[in-house]
C-alpha cells in the first residue's frame, strides 16, 4: 500500500475557489439521489478524479453504493471495509491510478466510505480527501432525515411494520464526544419489535436507556416508543433522573394501562465520571475495568417493570450511584442476548458474551465496531434465527481524551 507521507508525485493542482462555493452551496438543495454526480463534481474542484459514495447497510454487513450502477462492498474482506473498520484512510492501488478511501464519520457515527481517485498523492491532496469526507458525512446526516430512497439504499430485505415505527424512533447507533461514547446495535434487524435503545448527551451529561418490551408485536413495539418519546419529553424539559423514570412510568400507565417493559436508564457525568441508575426488572448492567467484569458492581435490589398501574405501580424509583473511573465501560443488554441457542441448545451465555467484549477492546476495537462483531456473532451463533431481539449498549468514559 502506498505510503501518503511519502508519496509526492508532484504539488496537488490549485483548488477553484469560486466553483468550489458554487458547488458547496448547490449541496444545500442538491437531491440525495444527486450526492453521488456532486461528489464528483466537487472531487474534480479539489483536483482529484471520481469519487464514489458508499453507505454501511442496517447490519453493518455490506458498503453500498449511492451510485446504483456499481456493485456493494463486503465490510469484511475489502480496503473500504477496513477504512469503514477502522475509521482510518485507506490508500489502494488501481490500474494506473490510486483510490483513497476515507470513512464517513458524523460525530461519533460510522456512515459509510468515499473513495477518491487520484493520479497521484501527496499531503495536500490526503488533506482534500479528508475535507470531502468530512463534507459529504454532514450531507449525509441532513439529507436521511427526509430520505426514503436514502433508507432504502442501506436495506437488503423487507422491513416489518412493527420495525419500521420503531427504528423511527431510534437515535443514531453511536453519539458522543472526546470524554465518553455510546453505541448500540439490535437484532434481528427487520423484525423487532419490543427491544429499543436511546442515547442522548444534555450538555456534560450523557444519558442512556435499553427498553424490553413485552410482547413481539405492534402493540410491544408502540410501548417501547411511547417509552421513548416520554424519557426525551423530561429530559428535554430538565428533568433529573428520577423525573425522567417517573415520567415514562406515567405515560406508559396512563396510554397502554395493559402494557409495560423492562428497562434501565443511566446518566453519566462525562466531567465527574459520577454513574446514576435504575432498574426496572432487567439485567443489570455490567461494569467492566481493566479487562475483566466487576461482578455484582451495578447490581440493585430488584424493582418493578415500567408502566405498571395502580396497586402494582411503585410508590417511588430508587436511583443508585457510583463513581466510574477513566476507561471504565458499562454494558446495558436485553436477554435475547445472552439466551440466544445453538443447534444443540446451549445458550451463548453471559460469560461468552463479556468475555467477546472484553477481548475485542484489549485488542484496540472502537466501542462500535465491538459491538458490530459482537451481534453478528450472536447471529452466527443461532443460525441467524434470533427467538427473541437482541440489543446491546455500550457506553465508556475515556477523560482522558479530552
Amino acid at each position: 500500500m502506498p505510503d501518503p507521507a511519502h508519496a509526492t508525485a508532484g504539488p496537488a493542482p490549485g483548488v477553484d475557489e469560486n466553483l468550489l462555493e458554487q458547488l458547496i452551496a448547490e449541496a444545500q438543495t442538491a437531491l440525495p439521489v444527486d450526492l453521488p454526480a456532486l461528489a464528483d463534481r466537487c472531487a474534480s474542484a479539489l483536483g482529484m478524479g471520481a469519487a464514489l459514495v458508499y453507505l454501511a447497510d442496517l447490519q453493518q454487513r455490506i458498503l453500498v453504493p449511492l451510485d446504483e450502477a456499481l456493485e456493494a462492498l463486503p465490510v469484511e474482506g475489502s480496503s473500504a471495509g477496513w477504512a469503514y473498520r477502522t475509521v482510518s484512510p485507506r490508500v489502494v492501488d488501481a490500474a494506473d491510478d490510486l483510490i483513497v478511501w476515507m470513512p464517513l464519520v458524523d460525530g461519533a457515527e460510522r456512515l459509510g466510505v468515499l473513495g477518491v481517485r487520484t493520479a497521484s498523492l501527496d499531503g495536500q491532496l490526503m488533506r482534500r480527501s479528508r475535507m470531502l469526507a468530512h463534507l459529504f458525512a454532514m450531507l449525509l446526516t441532513s439529507k436521511r432525515a427526509y430520505s426514503d430512497w436514502l433508507a432504502a439504499r442501506t436495506r437488503s430485505a423487507p422491513m416489518r411494520l412493527p420495525a419500521e415505527m420503531l427504528r423511527a424512533f431510534l437515535p443514531p447507533r453511536t453519539i458522543g464526544s472526546t470524554r465518553c461514547v455510546s453505541t448500540a446495535v439490535l437484532e434481528p434487524a427487520y423484525d423487532i419489535a419490543g427491544d429499543a435503545f436511546d442515547h442522548s448527551v444534555v450538555k456534560n451529561l450523557l444519558h442512556t436507556m435499553i427498553l424490553d418490551g413485552m410482547g413481539h408485536d405492534l402493540i410491544a413495539g408502540l410501548t417501547t416508543s411511547v417509552a421513548m418519546a416520554a424519557a426525551r419529553n423530561a429530559r428535554r424539559g430538565g428533568g433529573d433522573l428520577a423525573d425522567v423514570v417517573g415520567s415514562v412510568d406515567q405515560a406508559l400507565a396512563q396510554w397502554l394501562p395493559d402494557h409495560f417493559c423492562t428497562g434501565v436508564l443511566c446518566r453519566l457525568d462525562a466531567e465527574t465520571g459520577v454513574l446514576r441508575w435504575v432498574n426496572c426488572g432487567h439485567p443489570p448492567p455490567l461494569l467492566i475495568r481493566d479487562e475483566r467484569v466487576l461482578a455484582g458492581a451495578l447490581d440493585s435490589p430488584p424493582q418493578p417493570p415500567i408502566g405498571l398501574a395502580g396497586p402494582l405501580a411503585p410508590e417511588a424509583r430508587r436511583v443508585h450511584g457510583t463513581k466510574l473511573e477513566p476507561g471504565d465501560c458499562v454494558l446495558l443488554y436485553t436477554d435475547g442476548v445472552v439466551e440466544a441457542r445453538d443447534a444443540d441448545g446451549a445458550e451463548f451465555g453471559l460469560d461468552r458474551f463479556t468475555d467477546f467484549i472484553i477481548r475485542s477492546n484489549a485488542a484496540g476495537q472502537r466501542p462500535a465496531e465491538v459491538l458490530r462483531l459482537l451481534i453478528h456473532a450472536v447471529l452466527e451463533y443461532q443460525r441467524n434465527e434470533l427467538r427473541d431481539d437482541a440489543t446491546i449498549l455500550l457506553f465508556e468514559w475515556r477523560p482522558q481524551h479530552q
